[in-house]
């Protein structure tokens, strides 16, 4: 019978469709959809299209690395938190050669990227997803001879510090603000050259460090840092460009009025800051909707008091770290009114004492690749290619409801043809 044609999905749609289609799949999906022909593997592998996806995907991932000791640590995609029996929690290694040392450190993320510092002195630059990594070895050696110093301690004697992306210069920096007596000085360490680089002309005058908490968040390829104390608030944040190397600031809300000290997070893209009003009861939050537009400072008040936002789900809802619920896994899904909409059971299957105690990361997954990888990793895929043609149907790999928004994004004058692909396609294709 004609029904029991199936064709490829090759054979269908051109292959600029396909490559769009692959942009708006979730990233933790896309690294076993190369096993679906090599064309795919071959599109997907392709660095180009890893920074594409970063920038057009439709829905960024989420996932918090939850650090409970130095050898035991588990990975929590926080968009599937609240999917009941169907979450999973993924123990997690970090890409050391032997067991994990005790004197290790997560430092931060920069697009898909974590950053762990390792002593007495090594950088691990890890993308979780791919399983890429990187181990930086540095000497302070080459900049301590501008100081009165003889050793210098990472990140303890750091007053500032932060990882971020040079776009102009296709480097990942890391940033370190130090002072030595009454010098203070500037530098970074550039992941491509593997060098330091001396900053100390982009520092103003009379320029206070003490200032900000010394860990900054990157977004729009600049590093931000939240001042130390209410009393500082007025500094406002302060902002280092990679691409210019100079610094500015920003300011802060007027209306900012706080009780205690805020954190710095970042929320949808935004700048963002919260703390808790122990007064009332609730927990404040401040998000800067529009870069450096200050009118664009926003104020959501969520009603709880302990309260730690992780991410935006949906482009709105807050995903977020809630205490005041009972068990050990405490996350709650609240919208921008302060409505609890849901909140994390924790499914049978899961140990009961996963997150009782530890430090937490959250970042946005990726597939790129670090610049010193790219052609490697180009010469290794072209060779994979050639060795393995073990493919595998879609329908093996993706969610069902996941294949459903395919289709739908799809031109309605090609959906009459992928009704060959298989059964299953005519079906929901005869549904849409």
């Amino acid at each position: 019978m004609e029904e029991n044609k199936q064709k490829s999905i090759h054979d269908i749609l051109p292959l600029d469709l396909i490559h769009i289609i692959l942009l708006r799949i979730p990233v933790k999906h896309l690294g076993r959809l190369r096993c679906v022909s090599k064309l795919w593997h071959s599109l997907i592998s392709d660095p180009d299209f890893a920074e594409s996806h970063l920038h057009l995907s439709l829905a960024p991932t989420h996932a918090c690395i939850y650090r409970k000791v130095s050898t035991e640590s588990y990975l929590v995609h926080l968009e599937e938190v609240f999917n009941g029996d169907n979450y999973q929690v993924k123990e997690v290694s970090f890409p050391f050669k032997k067991q994990p040392p005790s004197k290790f450190r997560v430092m931060g993320s920069c697009r898909g990227f974590v950053l762990l510092h390792q002593e007495p002195h090594f950088f691990v630059v890890w993308n979780p997803l791919t399983g890429f990594s990187k181990r930086v070895s540095y000497s302070w050696l080459n900049i301590l001879h501008r100081s009165k110093g003889r050793y210098f301690y990472f990140p303890g004697n750091a007053i500032l510090y932060g990882f971020g992306y040079d776009a102009t210069r296709d480097d990942y920096l890391v940033v370190v603000a130090w002072k030595d007596s009454n010098c203070q000085l500037l530098d970074c360490l550039s992941l491509r050259t593997n060098s330091w680089i001396n900053l100390d002309a982009a520092l103003p005058k009379r320029f206070g460090f003490c200032l900000w908490e010394s860990e900054g968040l990157f977004l729009n390829g600049s590093i931000h840092w939240l001042p130390y104390s209410l009393k500082h608030y007025s500094e406002g944040l302060l902002i280092f460009d990679l691409k210019e190397r100079s610094f500015s600031k920003m300011s802060l809300p007027e209306q900012l009025i706080m009780g205690g000290p805020a954190t710095f997070v970042i929320l949808g893209g935004c700048l963002a800051l919260y703390f808790q009003d122990y007064v009332e009861g609730n927990t404040h939050i401040w998000v800067m909707k529009e870069y450096r537009v200050h009118s664009s400072w926003t104020l959501y008040v969520i009603p709880c008091l302990e309260f730690e936002p992780l991410c935006l789900s949906n482009g709105s809802d807050i995903i977020a770290l809630d205490s005041i619920l009972a068990g050990p896994l405490k996350f709650a899904k609240y919208n921008i009114r302060g409505e609890l909409l849901q909140h994390f059971t924790r499914p049978a299957h899961l140990p009961h004492n996963i997150y009782k105690y530890g430090s937490y990361l959250v970042y946005t997954e990726s597939l790129l690749l670090l610049p010193s990888d790219r052609k490697k990793v180009k010469e290794e895929s072209t060779m994979v290619k050639k060795k393995n043609d073990k493919s595998k149907s879609i329908l093996e790999i993706l969610p069902l409801e996941l294949i459903h928004r395919i289709l739908l994004w799809v031109p309605v004058s090609h959906l009459a043809r992928l009704r060959c692909v298989s059964k299953l396609w005519d079906s929901l294709i005869s549904d849409l």
